[in-house]
């Protein structure tokens, strides 16, 4: 196969087109929720791994026949011989599974492992950005980890443009690596964008093991990205303040109701003295209760942001395969067992988790941006930002959920539309 840079212009055409058809339309201020939920529904669909993959090779090999009209076994038979020619295994371990078998499940797979990725990237001769592109947009997940040797290993081959056969015998050279005490805590400790840059200054395989050694000597701890969990930090207490701004402002209406009704009250005894009366009523007022971040809880944002999702009697959202959006929505919800999970460590920050909070936070925005037009562009760079220093990739229209969020941010009532569409799945 020729050299090519991959382009996906059908997969993300269609998204754009969805989202105009959704926006432009002369009912979307009064008819938003509706009008989104139609088009998730019917238009805006999960893309499979095996859909990418059918289209990079269909792009790659220069095929000349309708996309939709080549052949399965065609696809097969490209990559059986793609594999051959670069001297690549149906497989990183000991299999006894046909590489015809394999790759018929590769071609027709919802998703697969992220080894799987790892593995193409040998066998079709894939550039460094081209996995990326396949982790990050076909799978929704990170991009190359610079915390994780196999990965590491496999990226500098990619770079370096080696075969399996470099990557075997460095792998080897891996596992047979002793290394230094004094590098413990010390890479796993770093952001990603540390470890990133500090990966992209090996140059030759003798940098490539100085790097691996360090890696090998904090294998059993986190190889999660820092960088995310900061990002995510940073916007889950952003989010708790506006929450607290609004809790702030419910009671505050909610208390001068009751401080008048006190009064009221106070008015009509007369055994009080007037001064008597005005002290009482200032102790009432000092027991307003103001809420501050720590006061918010993964419950408070989980009530907040999933408030139109039905709960059960014990105050339990409704499992998602309830949702006639769930094929669109799976693994989106921003649950209290969610937070808590990321909260607590046992869990990878994704960039669902964070362009569900930063939309929280614009959606809040309404008087710094009243322009949808304009916050749509606030929105739209400040998420790239977020998503391309966590190494997850730019935003990406062909994905249901974020052409959902996209769409949410051009309405009237971002957060309101968000939970409108979301009640319109589970009632609908």
């Amino acid at each position: 196969m020729e050299e090519y840079e991959i382009r996906d212009v059908d997969f993300t055409e269609a998204a754009w087109e969805s989202l105009y058809d959704v926006v432009d339309d002369t009912q979307f201020l009064n008819k938003d929720a509706q009008l989104i939920y139609n088009s998730l529904k019917h238009c805006l669909k999960i893309r499979s791994f095996g859909d990418y993959l059918k289209r990079y090779i269909y792009l790659k090999a220069g095929l000349s026949e309708p996309f939709d009209e080549v052949p399965l076994k065609e696809y097969q038979l490209i990559i059986r011989s793609s594999f051959s020619d670069n001297l690549t295994p149906p497989s990183f371990f000991e299999t006894t599974a046909k590489l015809s078998a394999l790759s018929k499940n590769w071609l027709t797979q919802q998703t697969v492992k992220r080894n799987v990725v790892f593995l193409l990237g040998f066998g079709l001769n894939m550039s460094v950005d081209d996995v990326n592109m396949f982790l990050t947009k076909a799978l929704c997940e990170q991009e190359i980890n610079p915390k994780n040797p196999f990965e590491v290993v496999c990226w500098y081959c990619y770079h370096k443009q080696y075969n399996f056969l470099k990557f075997e015998q460095l792998w080897k050279i891996y596992n047979e690596t002793s290394h230094n005490s004094l590098d413990m805590g010390r890479i796993y400790s770093e952001q990603t964008i540390g470890v990133r840059n500090s990966m992209q200054t090996i140059h030759d395989d003798a940098t490539l093991i100085a790097h691996l050694a360090k890696l090998k000597a904090n294998e059993k701890m986190s190889a999660m990205s820092l960088t995310a969990k900061q990002c995510f930090n940073e916007l889950y207490d952003e989010a708790r303040d506006l929450i607290a701004k609004i809790y702030n402002t419910y009671e505050a209406e909610e208390f001068e109701n009751t401080v008048r009704e006190y009064i009221h009250k106070l008015s009509n005894n007369d055994h009080l003295y007037d001064y008597e009366k005005k002290k009482r009523i200032e102790q009432f007022r000092s027991k307003k209760k103001v809420f501050v971040r720590e006061d918010i809880t993964e419950s408070d944002i989980e009530h907040i942001i999933c408030a139109a999702i039905p709960t059960d009697r014990h105050g339990n959202l409704t499992p998602s395969k309830a949702s006639k959006l769930n094929g669109q929505f799976a693994g989106k919800r921003f649950s209290r067992q969610r937070i808590g999970d990321i909260l607590s460590g046992n869990a990878e920050v994704t960039r669902f988790d964070l362009i569900t909070l930063n939309f929280f936070v614009f959606s809040q925005k309404l008087d710094e941006y009243p322009d949808s037009k304009v916050r749509y562009v606030k929105f739209h760079k400040s998420m790239n930002a977020i998503l391309e220093k966590c190494f997850l990739g730019k935003l990406y229209i062909q994905n249901p959920y974020e052409c959902f969020v996209l769409m949410c941010i051009l309405s009237e009532e971002p957060l309101g539309t968000y939970a409108d569409v979301w009640e319109l799945s589970y009632h609908s």
